[in-house]
């Protein structure tokens, strides 16, 4: 249907960006709404005149089948939106540009990185090519497997800050009779290190609902899963100490194994003289932070490391004003790592 309309166009085609889909983790309860057979076809910016794109999408609409593999193909991608096709047509950069804010084929710098959420950026690299005859699309997504290293370390650094400033909380809490407090912080706390297992094994996590799906796909999966399970289904703060201590020396030699640092001793200590075991996440804080320039920006962090907004995390140009706007007014007053 293309060729009748762009004969000689160099395109590509994708399934890219939202979606259970696109992620793999898509199971027969996702065809319930908004799903079906979709595509992106990448083409020429010369070939998106108005002419054209009214051309390819009469030729579509005119002989596109009503169903493909059994699945209607016109179908409302959300509530409200129209019921039509979902082939559409862009280019490599326009795409890009839409989903993370910037084009990766040209100039990535450390702000394009830091105001991107990993979420979006394991939509990029994920789901299906299907061609690239110009292999623009294969070269976007390689520039974007991983972070630069002095990203990754700040990022690394940033998380175990995260970790760090509440790691005593779990005993704290539990203390004075507050196990619904010690509960939360102990669920926190899995859940940063889980992110941190995703950093440590280059990977980028996904948003909420597929955390632990994309989680137990990693190679620490088998060894952490009973821990963090043990750790959120224990009736108090002992029990949840109990099993957070081995689950944060186990990361702790994860990331000691990566050599980006110098070792830290992976083993709990006791905080000050109270009775709370902690790892002292602290040393791998400024372990890292010895290590990349970006230790001048503070602990501030990714997007999704000081912030947990869909309306934010989900909408790039919201993510990248906001980030900016924090950084530039935290790098003068951030506190020294």
């Amino acid at each position: 249907m293309v060729d009748a309309v762009l004969p000689r166009t160099s395109r590509a085609a994708a399934l890219l960006g939202q979606g259970s889909d696109v992620l793999g983790f898509d199971t027969a309860r996702s065809t319930d709404h908004g799903w079906g057979p979709r595509v992106i076809v990448f083409v020429d910016d010369a070939d998106l005149s108005e002419i054209r794109q009214r051309d390819l999408a009469t030729a579509i609409h005119e002989r596109l089948p009503e169903t493909f593999g059994g699945f209607t193909t016109r179908f409302a991608v959300q509530a409200g939106a129209p019921v039509r096709h979902q082939v559409s047509f862009t280019t490599v950069g326009a795409w890009f540009t839409a989903a993370l804010g910037f084009d990766p084929r040209g100039e990535v710098t450390d702000s394009d990185w830091l105001a991107t959420p990993s979420q979006l950026v394991r939509t990029s690299v994920a789901g299906a090519v299907f061609e690239d005859g110009a292999g623009q699309l294969t070269e976007a997504r390689h520039r974007l497997r991983w972070y630069p290293d002095d990203v990754w370390l700040y990022l690394l650094a940033c998380q175990w800050r995260r970790i760090d400033q509440e790691e005593p909380f779990v005993g704290r809490t539990g203390e004075v009779g507050d196990e619904v407090g010690s509960a939360v912080v102990a669920a926190r706390l899995v859940r940063d290190l889980m992110r941190l297992c995703f950093l440590i094994e280059r990977q980028y996590a996904p948003y909420t609902k597929w955390l632990g799906t994309a989680f137990s796909r990693l190679q620490c999966a088998p060894a952490l899963t009973p821990l963090f399970q043990s750790a959120l289904c224990g009736s108090d703060w002992k029990q949840r100490e109990a099993a957070l201590v081995p689950a944060t020396e186990e990361v702790a030699r994860l990331f000691n194994n990566l050599c980006v640092t110098e070792p830290q001793e992976p083993t709990v200590r006791y905080f000050w003289s109270r009775p709370f075991l902690v790892l002292d996440s602290g040393r791998f804080v400024e372990a890292c932070m010895a290590k990349t320039p970006l230790a001048r920006l503070g602990y501030i962090g990714a997007i999704d490391q000081f912030l947990d907004s869909t309306d934010v995390l989900s909408y790039p140009p919201v993510a990248r004003r906001l980030r900016n706007f924090i950084a530039g007014n935290y790098a003068s007053t951030a506190p020294s790592p």
